[in-house]
């Protein structure tokens, strides 16, 4: 009778799956001071586990329309840097001049106080003001600095741009929304409901200028060369809900096609 021998097979371990290759090959060795630093510290949030600090603010996020398809042009690195220098300089002045009152004594007087966060985010910017104390119209004012900032950089910046560099991003949209928002780590960034929501809010559609009805009493706060700009519309938005209220800029809302509107109902 023939004898069969059934073998084991051994169980593999971490050190046998771990690829083995010289110094001279594709490998890196790095020694464990070099893979130590290589950590969430590289983020820059600070201790992650301090409790988090809650903060009423209002959330605007800028984007730059266009911006994927301006960084796809031949020789980009000709151009992205010099644009997106240009751009943040001018963006962080416009800024401090439409927030300024006055000169007082060498310094500046400021209706408002400037964003408590300024987040990068590739193709835009996060900003956060603290909305602790401000009054209505002041947010409302606020508000239509937003606005006057994305018309600027469309009448002045953009034709200012096509000078110095090939096709420029043509349109600043920007979403606005307000709520609380948690410190994370240190406060060198924030989480919040309205965060997103201004996220989703200056992509809604074809429009450039967004911000909901909650926490924005523009009907008696806002001065009415604004307020008579913007239209009260129904819409759902994905990741906020359904049949949300919103002021989007009445002209441009006007220029949508039909397919494009159907969306938006009157409330």
């Amino acid at each position: 009778m023939r004898r069969v021998i059934v073998r084991r097979r051994p169980k593999p371990s971490l050190k046998r799956l771990m690829p083995v290759a010289s110094p001279a090959g594709n490998v890196k060795i790095l020694d464990k001071e070099t893979l130590d630093r290589f950590s969430p510290a590289i983020l820059g949030l600070g201790d992650i586990s301090v409790p988090a600090r809650e903060i009423e603010a209002m959330a605007a996020i800028f984007d730059l329309a266009g911006f994927t398809r301006f960084c796809n042009q031949v020789d980009q690195h000709l151009t992205v840097p010099k644009f997106l220098s240009s751009f943040l300089d001018w963006l962080f002045d416009i800024i401090k001049t439409r927030l300024t009152a006055g000169n007082y004594d060498g310094r500046k007087a400021m209706w408002a106080e400037l964003p408590f966060l300024a987040k990068f985010m590739g193709d835009g910017l996060l900003l956060l003001w603290n909305t602790k104390g401000m009054s209505e119209a002041l947010i409302c004012r606020v508000i239509t600095t937003l606005y006057d900032i994305c018309y600027v950089y469309k009448h002045q910046f953009y034709p200012e741009m096509r000078m110095v560099v090939d096709k420029p991003p043509a349109t600043l949209r920007c979403g606005a929304a307000r709520g609380r928002v948690f410190s994370v780590g240190n406060g060198r960034d924030y989480i919040g409901h309205c965060i997103n929501t201004a996220s989703r809010l200056q992509k809604l559609s074809l429009l450039t200028f967004c911000f909901p009805q909650r926490g924005f009493n523009i009907q008696e706060h806002m001065k009415e060369d604004y307020r008579r700009l913007f239209v009260k519309k129904s819409v759902s938005v994905r990741g906020v809900g359904e049949n949300e209220l919103v002021w989007v800029l009445e002209e441009e809302f006007n220029k949508l096609p039909e397919k494009l509107k159907a969306p938006f109902q009157d409330p």
